[in-house]
This record gives structure tokens, sequence and C-alpha cells, in this order.
């Protein structure tokens, strides 16, 4: 079974050489983040996340968690793995500094949060959506909750969950039931049900809170009287001590394709005590907060995923002998020559390694985006572009990198052949685990929706207008080695083709506004493929400096550019001419004649 090994260089090129971390931190103020105390805690990160997460991978997925008595536990070592984890301080890295963290990057974090999914996807699940229970508290909480609950939640003591779905609504969030009603002291009582709650019950930590959406007595219907609420566990006193246990349970827990070794729970509340998070009837805007943070969470899980396949099906590939190649014997000493010699096995392990590196390049320059964002010394104008980004490309990079990740995993399956359908190797438990990211948080349907609907054509284009103008004048200022010319210039091309696709859809919605959900999946696609060029070309143009102290670097990323722009970016032609297509073929059919 293949074993993760955090990719160091490929993280630190993009770090310091892509993004020049160390200067986007010294103008946000967060001078302790030089790029020694980065590369050092990134390099205990892949120490811990090797030697104490990895190995727990294969023993989650056979175990599973159990649930007994109205009680989770979670597979065999993860508890004592948690507690390192917390013993380690890896929970503070990036939280306040007032509440016990350390202060540093949301940037630095979400690299960290890379190596552990890739290496364990359901432990770091666990921690993961801490995070943003842990921002949506500090974004709608006041200060006496914040006092009662952060400390422990930035520690690790306590983690953190995301209570919205429930059995008869999934995703349409309006239709929800759960109802809160008001007490004299402030609080609410919470009566209701949710289910798909990950990391809903465990045994890793002491106390776990929930962020829930409900519906106060009295409040309108649909999404208009959505609340959201804080619903420890157990209750917490004001000065921060464990009270009595609150009326939330774990009604079940679901048996389930993939990341068996987390627990996803169907969460009851009975008469349980709750608090106010933001305004009433405000609920959903502010659970935002929370959403937002967790889908550049499930994308960076989209370049985990790619990474962790490439990387055994690369292994796989240089040993396994099989066949010789076309154009003659490569090792004619041996039986046969291994299969990296084949083109079709190339053309699968560089779409690997191109989903990997070019999406951690993109989620890397979002989270440098979320930096500014949170900054309280960046100006208004940096804050808001940084914004406007975020709000652009992250239902994008959501979605593509996600179904892009999934497509790794799957290839991965293939380099292996029939070996990689077998449990032993660990590639099929990869496909398993990595499919969940493309469903929660919202499927890539609804990411479609929310790209092509709320940010393209709700900003009248706006949005898209001034990404691909900057994006156009920046690579036309550029300086470009012979090579990279042609690149650029399709690039260009696309920039133009995604304006004049855009205009094309909102024509064709003017009359009939199903034309929208028909053209989102594949215009979403068609985006990713355009934003992963991109960053190839950006990648190839800063390792050709490279070129002479490390030339094998610069080959790699020079060629993987190339192969970027010549097998893959052609694919976003096939989707520009889906999503250019009349929705007529599908919504001509009354719902009884699909099978006659």
């Amino acid at each position: 079974m293949p074993s993760y090994h955090a990719p160091l260089k490929e993280m630190q090129f993009v770090l310091h050489d892509l993004l020049n971390l160390g200067n986007h931190y010294a103008t946000l103020g967060y001078d302790d983040a030089t790029p020694e105390l980065v590369d050092a805690v990134l390099e205990e990160a892949a120490k811990f996340t090797e030697s104490v997460i990895a190995p727990l991978n294969r023993v989650g997925d056979e175990q599973g968690c159990r649930f007994e008595n109205g009680e989770v536990t979670t597979p065999q070592g993860f508890k004592e793995a948690y507690q390192q984890y917390v013993e380690a301080g890896w929970p503070t890295l990036a939280q306040p500094t007032e509440y016990g963290g350390q202060g540093l990057p949301y940037s630095l974090n979400l690299v960290c949060a890379e190596m552990q999914s890739a290496a364990n996807h359901a432990f770091a699940m666990y921690p993961g959506l801490t995070h943003g229970a842990q921002a949506t508290l500090m974004a709608h909480g006041d200060e006496s909750l914040q006092a009662r609950f952060m400390p422990k939640l930035v520690s690790g003591e306590w983690t953190g969950t995301m209570c919205l779905t429930e059995a008869h609504s999934g995703s349409d969030l309006g239709l929800l039931r759960t109802k809160a009603v008001p007490q004299a002291d402030g609080s609410f009582r919470l009566s209701g049900s949710k289910i798909f709650i990950s990391s809903g019950d465990h045994d890793l930590a002491e106390n776990i809170v929930h962020i829930v959406i409900a519906r106060i007595e009295g409040a309108p219907a649909g999404t208009k009287g959505i609340s959201l609420f804080l619903v420890p566990k157990i209750q917490v006193e004001e000065d921060g001590a464990l009270g009595a246990p609150n009326g939330v349970s774990c009604g079940s827990i679901e048996h389930k394709m993939g990341i068996h070794g987390n627990a996803t729970c169907v969460i009851n509340f009975d008469d349980a005590t709750g608090y106010l998070l933001g305004e009433p009837n405000r609920g959903l805007s502010a659970m935002f907060t929370f959403m937002n943070a967790a889908r550049v969470g499930v994308a960076t899980e989209g370049v985990a995923a790619a990474e962790a396949a490439f990387q055994g099906a690369l292994e796989y590939a240089r040993e396994r002998l099989q066949m010789r190649s076309l154009s003659g014997a490569k090792c004619p000493e041996k039986a046969a020559d291994p299969i990296i010699v084949h083109p079709d096995v190339r053309r699968m392990l560089l779409t690997q390694k191109a989903i990997a590196e070019g999406g951690r390049a993109m989620v890397y320059e979002m989270a440098t985006w979320v930096d500014i964002t949170k900054s309280a010394s960046a100006d208004p104008a940096a804050k808001q572009r940084a914004s406007d980004r975020l709000s652009l490309l992250t239902p994008i990079a959501k979605a593509f990198l996600t179904e892009m990740g999934f497509e790794a995993t799957s290839l991965g399956v293939q380099v292996f052949g029939g070996h990689g359908y077998v449990a032993e190797w660990g590639m099929e438990q990869l496909m398993r685990d990595t499919k969940i990211s493309c469903l929660y948080e919202g499927t890539t349907g609804i990411q479609a929706l929310d790209l092509l609907a709320r940010k393209v054509l709700g900003s009248r284009g706006a949005l898209l207008e001034s990404y691909c103008t900057e994006l156009a004048q920046w690579w036309m200022t550029q300086s470009l080695p012979d090579a990279l010319l042609p690149l650029r210039q399709s690039l260009l091309a696309h920039l133009q083709q995604w304006g004049e696709l855009t205009q094309s859809i909102a024509l064709r919605a003017q009359k009939n506004p199903d034309e929208i959900g028909a053209a989102s999946v594949d215009y979403l696609m068609f985006a990713g493929y355009v934003v992963l060029a991109h960053q190839w070309l950006r990648m190839a143009l800063v390792a050709d400096s490279f070129k002479s102290h490390d030339p094998d670097l610069w080959q790699a990323k020079q060629v993987t550019a190339q192969f970027v722009f010549t097998r893959l970016l052609p694919k976003a032609a096939s989707h520009a001419l889906l999503a250019g297509q009349s929705c007529d073929s599908l919504m001509q059919l009354d719902s009884s004649q699909f099978r006659s």
C-alpha cells in the first residue's frame, strides 16, 4: 500500500517562488512568519503527518466508526493520534492569540491541512470542521460566547461541526423544520434532527460544539426565516467549565461508501440549549462564513486526493514491469519494461500531476486572499479585491478541483490495473474516500449555479470582467521565453471566450431561466480548465529561472505546462460547446416519460 510523503519541495516552490509568501506576510504584519519559520513548520507538519496520521489511514477504512448504546467510537489509534495532535499544538496554528492561538496566517494552516487530508482524509475531517466553527463564532458571536467557547475550540480540546441538512430538505435549506424557542435568559431551546453531520459525534474530544441553523418560532417561511445557533453537546458554564449534558444526541451513523474512519451522524436536538449567532432571521448569510471557509478546505481535499493518487501511481508505474516500449526496449536487461515508458500511462500520470500541482497553486493563492480579508492591516481596496476574487473563484475551485481530484483517483486505479481494484493496494479506498468531496458543502451542480447565476450574472458580469481583464493585462506585460508564447496566446483567447460564453448564456436566459441550470456545470468546468492553465503558465514562467540551478524542476514544469495546454485545456472547448447548447433536449420530457 502506498505511503504518503509530503511534497515539501513542490509546496515550497508555490509558497516561496510563485506567491512570494515572505513579502505577502510582511505586508500584512505577520512579522513572525518568515520563510525560515514557514519551512520549519512545514517540515514538522510533514513529520507528524507521515509518522502519526498516515499509518491510521488503512485502519480507519477497515475498522470504521462504531455506534453502540448511543455513543460513537473512532477506529483504533485515532483517539491517541488526536491527543498527540492537540498536545503538539497543531489546532492552534492560525488561531487568535487572545484565545491561545499562535496567530499565524490562514494560508500556512491550509498547507498543513492539505498534508493531513492526503495522508488520512477521514482523520483530517475531525479538526478541519472545527476551524469553520471558530471562524463563525468569531464573526457572529458576542464577546461572552467567544470567551466561553473559543479557548477550548482553539486548543482542540473541543471540536466543532456544521449542522444544516435535514432528511426531507437536503440542500434546500428553506425547508428546514428544526425550531428554536426563545428563553427568558436570552438563550434558545432547539428541537429537531439533522443528518449527514460529519464528525457529529466521536470519542476524540470532551465536548462538541455544533453550529446549527433553525427557525425561531413565528419566523418567516423559507430562507428568510433561518437563524444560526451555537449548540454544545455538553453545556458550558459562564467560566468555560463543562456543565450538564445538553439535549444533543447521536441517533445513528451512516454506513458509507468511504471515509469510514469519520463518523457521519444523525444528530437529534431535544430542547437543547443554544445561543443565537448574529441577528435573528439572518442565519443564512451568517452561515456562509462557515460554508465559504469549508469550501476552500474541500477544494484542498481535491488537491490532496490528486497528490496521494499521483504518489501511489508513480511509484507503481516505476516498478511494475509489463510489455516492451513500442519504440524499443528501454530496460533490455529485465523481462519487460516498467509501465511508465508507455504513452498512455504517462498520460494518466501527467494528468494527476497537473491536477495536484496546478490545483495546489490555485488554492494556495486563494488562501493568500483569505489572509488579506482577515488582516487588520490590509487596506480596504485590497480587502475588497481579495473578497471579490474569492467570491468568483471559490465555487470554481470547490467543484472543479474535487471533480478533477476524483478523476485523478480513478486514474490511479487505472494505472494499477486489476491491482488498483483490490483493497490491499489502497487505491480503491482513495477513490471511495474522495467522492464525498464532490458532494458536501454543496454538490458540483450547486456550485455551478452559485458561480453562473449568483456570482457572474448576479454581478452583471462585473466580478468576471474584473478578473479576466486583470489576468489578460498582467500576462501582456510579462516577458516570456519563446516556448511559452503560444501558451500565453491560447490563455488570452480562452479568457476572451469565457466572456463571450457568458454573454451568450445570459441572452438565452432572458427568454428561459432554465438555460442557466442547463449550462452551469459545463460553464464551471470550462472556467476550471482556464484557471488551471493560468496557474500552470505562471509556474512555467517562474520555473524558467531554475534552468541552471535546478534543471529537473525546470524541465518538469515546462513539459507539464505544455501537456496542460495541449491535452487538458482543449477539453474546455467541449464544455464551451455544451454550455452553448439550448436546454430544449433536457427539459422537453415529462417526468413520467423518462421510462416509457
